[in-house]
């Protein structure tokens, strides 16, 4: 099979095409032919080495979290899991590639309606919104939520779980079009933060969770944003993870600052955040009260040029490889 390798950490020259054989499904495996895998910004921070720290080598790693496919064989514990079933899944890595084995666990079936193309756009933004936005920043119906990056594939997913939830959804984009998608997705307000202070735009707002994957500078208006008891979740620091605050700002309105990264957590936990989000987010999807925003695919080789859009963020919604 064809697989994309990261040949050592670098630019996207260092994501080369090799032949790999196919792999062969533990007992608790399936193995699934690949559709489609979603590109996310961990596959650019792995490839440049700057995932996990120091003392995580990369070279030879098949990047990618996300897939959709069929399952073409199952592990004798793979449980519901048959030949033939359309499938999208959670993988630590090893998407860019025409087959792939994950843990049947961290499986869940093609929503009803969908493509199984636009389904590989699903696991990996899906499970990061559920855990860090309503398990973990407990994101209630009638509270305001903020997400930046609006236009991001997390941020689609987030402004149209939170609005069908019952929160008010605030966002920030980088362009007037982009704010334009995100309210049209349900956000209330969407601000161009390369036009305006989105502090100063969102101050009357009072958020109660703020979903953010910039940093930097970001933070601190972030605190100053939340009411009391607020909950801030970091999922990225693209500015920058070393920041300055006030805690004071912390103290005296109880908030919580947290944040996590999916992919080092253990098959224990995925499989059960895997079955919170085919329970509570699944029938959405399958009565079409959620929508996917595919802005691009490539074929598996130009892996390269889609991570360069990425970085770019020209892109509104996910960019995809398929094979």
């Amino acid at each position: 099979m064809q697989v994309v390798v990261i040949t050592q950490p670098g630019g996207p020259e260092v994501l080369q095409v090799q032949e790999r054989p196919i792999p062969v499904p533990n007992s608790h495996e399936v193995l699934i032919r690949v559709q489609a895998a979603g590109l996310n910004r961990s596959d650019v921070m792995l490839r440049e080495g700057k995932y996990g720290g120091a003392g995580n080598p990369v070279a030879g790693v098949v990047p990618g979290l996300e897939v959709a496919g069929h399952v073409v064989q199952s592990g004798a514990e793979a449980g519901r899991w048959q030949p033939g079933d359309a499938v999208c899944a959670l993988l630590s890595e090893g998407a860019y590639a025409e087959y792939a084995v994950v843990d049947a666990r961290h499986c869940l079936p093609v929503p009803q309606g969908w493509s199984v193309e636009d389904a590989a756009s699903l696991p990996e933004t899906v499970l990061t919104v559920w855990y860090n936005v309503f398990q973990k920043g407990a994101l209630k119906p009638g509270e305001n939520f903020l997400v930046h990056g609006g236009s991001s594939g997390i941020g689609i997913t987030a402004i149209q779980l939170a609005k069908l939830l019952g929160s008010n959804v605030f966002a920030t984009a980088g362009s007037d079009e982009k704010c334009r998608t995100c309210e049209e997705l349900g956000a209330i307000k969407c601000v161009n933060y390369k036009q305006e202070d989105f502090e100063t735009a969102l101050k009357d707002a009072g958020i109660d969770v703020i979903l953010d994957m910039v940093g930097g500078d970001y933070t601190a208006k972030n605190l100053r944003l939340l009411r009391p008891d607020g909950r801030l979740q970091y999922i990225n620091a693209m500015q920058g993870p070393k920041v300055e605050i006030n805690l004071m700002d912390i103290m005296t309105r109880r908030l919580t600052l947290s944040g996590s990264m999916l992919r080092p957590r253990d098959a224990d936990f995925k499989a059960a955040l895997v079955a919170a989000v085919e329970e509570h987010v699944w029938p959405l999807l399958a009565a079409g009260k959620f929508r996917p925003i595919i802005y691009r695919t490539f074929p598996l080789a130009e892996a390269g040029a889609a991570q360069t859009l990425m970085v770019s963020s020209e892109h509104t919604g996910k960019i995809l490889l398929t094979m």
